[in-house]
């Protein structure tokens, strides 16, 4: 009963601290002018968004770790606790210079691709070195293996799981940050995709892992009040890479790597959405899509922006929902 306490004692407040802070920070990144850049090839409608404060994954960012270290403060120096804390803060902080860069140019092109890729293998590298010197998996595997969902075979990677930590890293936050492109969308899919990893961390009663999932549930919940059509503010990419980050970690902690793919499809659709028209555009002179990611082009479908983001929604509840039947199979 303990735990369960502990676990509502991070989502409220989690929830609270965003809810409180956030009618503070809206006013004073209006005041500074940290407002959204749109593309020029970007849609119509999402013209009018130009000027709307972003960076708001900031507010959720420290809630979420405030949240997390205030209801483990009796376990500070807890490998799992300390790891989180570095991936979230690192991924956010590479969003954060991002942004910085976007707003000072006033155009929307921030860290250079090979800059952003550089920063993201650095914090991989660190990652994997902390979890061979000091993670032990609470359910007994070695930290190289994973494991293949259903049949529960288990597989050492050996050095190869550094190449698949890199790969979880950079695909999860570029993922969650190309899903952020509509009003709530990137917000309420990652809520439902960190769920399952709350459910698997119980599992093995890792209830520090799983208090961390809670408390930014709780902290997007209260972004998503500001957050939702017609939004107020932003997460921009500080919110966006370090959601990837943290899913990706979960994922790595609950030792569910390969899970993290179902966990969060519709990242990966619009991730594929994105390489498919690169591909096809270059190779053969023809999109795909009407616009890439994918989310666009059912816009220009005609979707308005609530029923894309719905639907997304829904899609990204089954997928959790189907992660979490395969897990506990």
């Amino acid at each position: 009963m303990e735990n369960f306490i502990k676990l509502i004692m991070a989502f409220l407040i989690g929830l609270l601290l965003v809810i409180i802070a956030m009618p503070k920070v809206i006013p004073f990144l209006h005041k500074m002018k940290f407002g959204q850049v749109e593309r020029e090839e970007g849609l119509e409608s999402h013209k009018k968004k130009g000027g709307t404060p972003t960076m708001g994954g900031v507010v959720f960012v420290i809630a979420a770790l405030l949240s997390a270290l205030i209801v483990n403060f009796s376990q500070l120096a807890n490998p799992q606790l300390i790891l989180i804390s570095i991936v979230l803060v690192g991924y956010s902080a590479i969003g954060f210079i991002d942004d910085g860069l976007i707003i000072l140019k006033h155009q929307n092109e921030g860290l250079k691709a090979w800059q952003k890729f550089l920063l993201q293998a650095i914090l991989a590298i660190i990652c994997y070195w902390f979890l061979k010197e000091f993670i032990v998996p609470a359910n007994g595997m070695a930290f190289t293996e994973i494991q293949i969902p259903i049949v529960k075979v288990n597989i050492d990677l050996g050095y190869f799981y550094a190449l698949l930590v890199f790969i979880m890293f950079t695909g999860e936050s570029n993922g969650v940050n190309l899903s952020d492109g509509l009003d709530g969308l990137a917000t309420g899919l990652t809520m439902v995709a960190i769920a399952p990893f709350i459910i698997y961390a119980i599992m093995i009663k890792d209830y520090v892992v799983a208090s961390y999932g809670a408390a930014m549930i709780g902290a997007l919940l209260g972004f998503m009040f500001f957050n939702y059509h017609p939004a107020r503010i932003f997460m921009g990419d500080v919110g966006s890479l370090g959601l990837g980050g943290f899913l990706a970690i979960l994922a790595i902690l609950t030792k569910q790597e390969l899970l993290l793919i179902l966990v969060g499809g519709v990242f990966l659709m619009e991730t594929l959405s994105v390489i498919i028209q690169v591909v096809s555009f270059k190779t053969r002179g023809k999109r795909v899509f009407k616009m890439a990611p994918i989310h666009h082009h059912f816009e220009m479908l005609g979707w308005s922006e609530q029923q894309v983001t719905i639907s997304f929604w829904f899609v990204g509840f089954i997928c959790g929902i189907l992660a979490i039947v395969i897990g506990v199979l």
